[in-house]
C-alpha cells in the first residue's frame, strides 16, 4: 500500500465522519462541497475531520483510487465509504444518513 493509500486509510478509520472535500467547511471551494457541508450540518454532526484535496494533489487523486469513486466531496462514516454529495443529499432527505451517522455514534 502506498503511503497515501495509507494515509487515507488511517484518517478514516481514526475519525468517526471524514470528508473529503475542496475547500474546507468555513470556505468550500466548490458548490458539491458546500452541499456536502450543509447536509452534514442539518444532520448534526458536532464531529466532523475534513480534508481539503486541494492542499495536497496525491490526496485528490489517491482518495478517487481509495474508493473507486471519481468525484469529490467523499464522505466515510466509520471508516465506510458512504458515497458523494448527490449520495448524500439523498440520504439525508430520505432520513437514512442521520440513522447511519446515530449507528456510528453508538458503536464509538
Amino acid at each position: 500500500m502506498s503511503d497515501v493509500q495509507q494515509q487515507i486509510k488511517d484518517q478514516v478509520t481514526q475519525h468517526a465522519v471524514v470528508l473529503y472535500m475542496k475547500g474546507t467547511p468555513q470556505f468550500p471551494q466548490c458548490g458539491f462541497s458546500a452541499m456536502a457541508i450543509q447536509v452534514l450540518q442539518a444532520s448534526g454532526v458536532k464531529e466532523l475531520f475534513t480534508v481539503n484535496v486541494l492542499e495536497n494533489a496525491e490526496i485528490r487523486q489517491g482518495i478517487k483510487q481509495f474508493a473507486n469513486w471519481p468525484t469529490i466531496p467523499q464522505l466515510y462514516i466509520g471508516g465506510e465509504f458512504v458515497g458523494g454529495s448527490d449520495i448524500m443529499r439523498e440520504m439525508f432527505e430520505s432520513g437514512e444518513l442521520k440513522k447511519v451517522l446515530e449507528a456510528t455514534k453508538q458503536q464509538a
